[in-house]
């Protein structure tokens, strides 16, 4: 969901930059805004790279001891820490350690309350932005405090594989009570995305499940207790944390961090003899098919990387293992052509029309109206675990045909 034109670029490394090279402008009053190319880009140029407004890291993961920088996201275990912890292979030792990009030299505590940073810059700019009100001190073992409470909770009703935080709401309170400009922050936020009741319910209801009123009014009053704001009374009635809650849900941009990963890749690159090729690569499988899953992830609240198309002619991605996402064309782009991504894996966007449809209806709220979606309008509304089933089932009947044949005969 697009930001508003005067703020669209202000997360941007470059913002200069960014705005030369695309704009926002106003589609319609179903799709809102969009961005637009204003110059041509090359299939697999970097179109910008955005920082997100807020970000965190997932409760469970943490508690599953997945270490990454409260700030920026960024891995804190080394390749080889990572490795050794998924494996369950403590003495295990990989090649190449300097291929590992992550620094504990660097690493920085919070003071106070002991989170950890990847670095000196990442623990200043949590504390200026959110984290001096949300620190909390000697108390981070104290389950009476709010926010462990808060925390807490969220764990007890959401459960892994998440895909949203409590923390999201939390550093969006905080971030407004600490700046400066407050309007501005607050016009950021307001403005991703507003919805209907029932389409806030709807989406509460799918992160929170069947008895979300009960747990949605329990994380209210805990929200409340730990954060209350006067300049934000809308945001702690029952309507404005639910719109509040509908607006990380549908917003909110999942990435994966992972020191293993990167050091794998970067492994692929190097130039070797023909027989340590052979023996890195035979490592390198074994050790996959010891972990079960490697990529950690986050929740990553960003701000205006376009709109959805089943047939995006951008994507984006985070190369350098951090919350930083760059948008990149997939093919070229013409001047004045909306840039659009997918909210759709790959796979899903195999899927039939109907089930694309039936993923984007309950997890962001609208119907796809792309070119490839209006293409098959007159396609079978099933979706394709229906066709699938469809599928099996005639081919059962044509096996039982056969068989009934050579019975015969």
């Amino acid at each position: 969901m697009a930001a508003p034109v005067d703020d669209m670029f202000s997360r941007c490394v470059d913002p200069a930059k960014a705005s030369n090279c695309v704009e926002a402008r106003f589609i319609d009053k179903v799709k809102g805004k969009g961005l637009f190319a204003k110059r041509p880009f090359k299939k697999g140029d970097t179109i910008f790279i955005e920082q997100p407004l807020v970000s965190s890291q997932f409760l469970w993961n943490a508690l599953y001891k997945y270490r990454a920088c409260e700030y920026c996201l960024r891995a804190l275990e080394t390749a080889e820490e990572n490795a050794r912890r998924l494996s369950g292979r403590a003495a295990l030792s990989l090649p190449h350690p300097e291929l590992c990009k992550v620094r504990p030299d660097r690493h920085q505590a919070c003071p106070h309350c002991q989170v950890m940073y990847c670095s000196a810059e990442c623990r200043q700019a949590a504390w200026e932005q959110h984290h001096r009100l949300l620190c909390i001190g000697s108390s981070h073992h104290d389950p009476d405090h709010p926010l462990n409470k808060l925390q807490d909770a969220w764990r007890s009703v959401h459960y892994p594989p998440e895909t949203s935080s409590i923390m999201i709401m939390a550093r969006m309170v905080a971030t407004i009570k600490q700046a400066q400009d407050k309007e501005r922050w607050q016009r950021l936020f307001s403005h991703f995305c507003s919805r209907t009741a029932n389409e806030e319910e709807e989406i509460v209801h799918k992160l929170l499940g069947e008895k979300f009123q009960g747990q949605l009014s329990l994380l209210r009053n805990l929200f409340t207790t730990a954060l209350y704001e006067d300049r934000l009374s809308q945001w702690f009635t029952p309507e404005g944390f639910r719109s509040l809650f509908s607006l990380v849900g549908t917003n909110g941009q999942g990435i994966g961090t992972s020191s293993l990963s990167q050091w794998v890749h970067a492994c692929d690159a190097l130039e070797l003899p023909s027989q340590q090729r052979e023996q890195l690569d035979a490592l390198i499988d074994q050790l996959y098919k010891d972990i079960d899953k490697e990529v950690r992830i986050y929740e990553c609240f960003l701000c205006c990387a376009g709109n959805h198309s089943c047939v995006p002619n951008a994507e984006a991605s985070f190369p350098d293992n951090n919350f930083l996402l760059h948008l990149s064309a997939l093919s070229d782009i013409s001047p004045g052509e909306e840039i659009c991504i997918s909210y759709l894996d790959g796979c899903q966007r195999e899927r039939s029309r109907h089930s694309r449809h039936k993923i984007l209806r309950e997890n962001y709220l609208f119907v796809c109206s792309c070119q490839k979606c209006m293409s098959q309008m007159d396609d079978a509304d099933m979706t394709s675990e229906e066709e699938e089933e469809e599928e099996e089932a005639e081919g059962e009947t044509e096996g039982d045909d056969m068989e009934d044949e050579m019975t015969d005969v």
